[in-house]
């Protein structure tokens, strides 16, 4: 379902737009792809953001772990 809306962008923006999708393009198709391309972008950098604190909270362990594993390590 979509829902009808209205914005205000800048000239130069709708200009760009108009550039890109043509005289028989969809400005609303264009708009539409560019924010659900940026949520989700945002979104993937949200997801990043935690993945990357959990590993720093572990990492200490986890190089402790790999030293005493390389500890037993036989050299040929």
């Amino acid at each position: 379902m979509k829902s009808k809306t209205s914005i205000t962008l800048s000239t130069t923006l709708l200009e760009e737009i108009d550039k890109i999708v043509g005289r028989n393009g969809s400005r609303s198709e264009l708009i539409e792809k560019a924010v659900h391309e940026y949520i989700h972008k945002i979104a993937r950098a949200q997801r990043d953001q935690r993945d990357l604190e959990i590993l720093n909270r572990s990492a200490k362990r986890m190089n402790r772990e790999a030293e005493d594993v390389l500890r037993y390590q036989v050299k040929l």
